[in-house]
This record gives C-alpha cells, structure tokens and sequence, in this order.
C-alpha cells in the first residue's frame, strides 16, 4: 500500500514538472538567448523536491531550494539584459516546493500545478485585461473589496446585538462583501465582453446593481429603437435573473441552511424568467448595435454600505413589527418595503430567521410577498419608460416570475 502511494506521488511530481515544464519549452527560446529551463529542468526539479522531502524531510528540502535559488539567480543575472523577467526562476521554486508536497498532498499539488499553467499559458491575455481592460479607478474599488472580504470581515464578531437583537455586524459585512463582488463580477464581465452578446448580457450584468433602473432604461431605449421592442423587452425581463440570483445569495450569505426552504422558488423563478426572456429575445433579431447598460453603482463601495445599511433599516422596523403585531407584522412590511428593493426585504426577514425570531419554515411567505410587490413596482416602471407595448411584454413575464416562485413553494 505505501509503494503504491509513493509511485502515486512521484506520478504527481513528475506529471507537475512536465506539464508546467511543457509550458516554458514554448516560450524558452532558443539559440544563446533561450530561457535557463525547460521541460527536462522543470521534471527534474520536480522529481528532486518529492524525493528530498521522502529522503531528509523538511531540512534536505530546504537545503536542496537553497541550491536551486542559487542556481537561478546565476541564470538570472547571466540573462539579464535579454530578458530581466523572473517568471521562470519563481516557476521552477514553485516545482521544487510542488513535488514536495506530492508525498502528502498530491490532488492539493497537482491543482496547484495546473493553476499555475494556466497562468503562465495565458499571461499576454492576464495582462491585455489589467492594462486595457481594468481602469485605474476599478483597481482600485477592487483593493478596497479585497480589504474588506480579507481584513474587515474576519475581525467582525458574529451575535446578535442592538434593540429586539436585530443586527449582526458579521450579516452585515458579508452582505456588504456580497453586493461588492456580485457589482464588481457584473461590471467586468461587461467590459471584457464588450457587445458582442448584446442587450441581454449587459442587462443581466446591470441587474445586479438594479434590476428596476435597468427595466426603466431598456423602456427609454424603446422611443429611440422601436424596431428592438421585442428584444428590449426580452433584456427588461432577463434582469429579473441577477434578482433572483441575488436573493439565492443574500439568504446563502446570512445563513446557508435558509436556502434549502427557498430553492424550489429560486430554481422555478429562474427557470420561467430564462425560458420567458429567451423566447422573446429569439422571436426578433435586433436591428442596431447593441450597447452595455450603464445603470452606475455596479463597482461602488458606497452604493454597497448605502443598500446594507439599507437592509439593516428594514430589519430592525421588521424586528419591531414581529414583536408588535407577530408574523402579519413582518408581511405587511415586506409588502411595502418590497415595492422599493426585494433584496432588502429578504435580507432583513432572513436575519430575523437566523437570529431565532421568526421559524424557518415560515421565511418563504413574507419572502415571496416582497419578491411579488417588487414585481409589480417594474411593472408600472416598465409601462410608464416605455410605453403600452412596452409594458405589454414585460408583465407577462414579471407576472411568470411571480407565479413560478409562488409554485416552487409545492416542491417542498
């Protein structure tokens, strides 16, 4: 059994060195000015870090990357002027230190490797996308995420605190680190696609920031292009995708267990809005170029607190009218909170779940009560921006999104 095992590593350790290996071959050069390693070099190191580790354990190892750093810094600095870059140098560390771990760990080692391939395989593409593609201005809204998601969320306590024990800091900053990433994954996946996937890409995109303003801007683009009527329309409807999700989200993001009493509505909600938006979309083919929706706010830090803070509001005016006026308190302001922004809504009624105020059996009532008044809120939106025809699409849709969710309760 463990001579089956060490051939299993050495396997990984070799297959890590060739593939990474194979890789630098490519692009290695050739004649004087070739790189200081290739496919051979790359193997070998690999095989050397996992018998070093089986031999002398950590010490061998670190007596034998001692010697493979000095023996690339030499390479490095004898190509210097042709190629000051260190990425193969740092690669073949990186090998060493992989089949080292293919004694221990071989699946963590061998999705490591090929992690660090792909990276290698695809860096003019990495670097067309930060240079090209990401502003000055996105990097840096990126940095603040990752300040928040690494540093901010960890030293949050999670209990319950404040009146009617309705706030929960780490709710709070996990919602927040939600509503960044989800904004910023939408906002890049526009910029790097472009239009080439049209009205519905950039309206599912756009959804994630407001599903209501993007429904009021395909309406507006309906008096400038009435020959689109249908595909608009279709893109007004697909929005409801980034709701839906959304929700899914929220409810995963304040505790996972709330969503195995939402996911027949979930899964039925997006069913019927795909379903509903792509015929519509395929039924007409648009007759102008297409433009990504700009709706602002998709990669902002202050439209994230603004909508947390937000959720947190509604939470605790639920929370007090859970105590007032018991379960019918807390439907009736979803129903009206719901008309402004049902992410809001659901947040504050599944952190009165979390917290032990409200059972969690009976989430999915005032939940669907503020997904159905929010549905209705488009509605008028997408009558009054676009019109009679306009709207005449779009209800049935939001009218089968309500509906379906309503049903997917009957799976449970």
């Amino acid at each position: 059994m463990n001579d089956t095992l060490g051939m299993a590593g050495a396997a990984a350790a070799l297959g890590i060195g060739m593939l990474i290996g194979l890789e630098r071959e490519r692009h290695k050069g050739r004649g004087d000015s070739r790189a200081c390693a290739g496919l051979r070099t790359f193997a070998i190191t690999a095989l050397l870090g996992y018998v070093a580790m089986q031999v002398g354990g950590g010490l061998l190892l670190g007596i034998m990357a001692i010697c493979v750093a000095l023996l690339v810094t030499v390479a490095y600095w004898r190509s210097l002027s042709d190629d000051p870059g260190v990425t193969s140098e740092v690669a073949l560390l990186t090998v060493l230190v992989l089949g080292a771990l293919c004694g221990s760990a071989p699946e963590l080692a061998i999705a490591i490797g090929v992690v660090v391939a792909g990276l290698l395989t695809y860096r003019q593409k990495l670097h067309h996308f930060a240079r090209s593609q990401l502003t000055e201005a996105e990097m840096r809204d990126g940095l603040v995420l990752l300040i928040v998601a690494l540093v901010v969320l960890p030293l949050a306590p999670d209990r319950f605190i404040g009146p009617y024990a309705a706030i929960n800091l780490r709710t709070i900053c996990t919602l927040t680190v939600l509503l960044m990433a989800v904004g910023a994954v939408g906002h890049v996946a526009v910029r790097a696609l472009g239009t080439h996937y049209g009205y519905a890409i950039s309206s599912i995109a756009s959804g994630f920031a407001s599903s209501t303003v993007t429904i009021a801007t395909m309406g507006h683009l309906v008096t400038k292009e009435p020959g689109n009527l249908r595909v608009l329309a279709a893109a007004a409807i697909l929005s409801n995708l980034a709701t839906v999700i959304q929700v899914g989200l929220i409810l995963g993001a304040v505790d996972i267990g709330l969503l195995r009493h939402m996911w027949g509505p979930l899964l039925c909600g997006v069913a019927a809005t795909a379903l509903y938006g792509l015929c519509l979309m395929f039924s007409q083919r648009p007759t102008g170029v297409s433009q990504p929706i700009k709706v602002g706010g998709a990669f902002n830090l202050k439209l994230a607190l603004v909508v947390t803070l937000t959720m947190t509001g509604i939470t605790l005016l639920s929370s007090v009218m859970l105590n007032l006026f018991g379960e019918v308190g807390v439907m009736l302001t979803a129903t009206f909170t719901g008309f402004a922004d049902a992410h809001s809504s659901t947040a504050s009624i599944a952190a009165l779940v979390k917290s032990g105020q409200l059972p969690f059996d009976a989430m999915a009532t005032p939940a669907l009560i503020a997904v159905s008044s929010n549905a209705v809120s488009k509605c008028l939106v997408a009558w009054i921006s676009g019109g009679r025809r306009f709207a005449a699409y779009v209800i049935p849709g939001q009218l089968g999104l309500t509906l379906a969710m309503w049903a997917g309760t009957l799976l449970h």
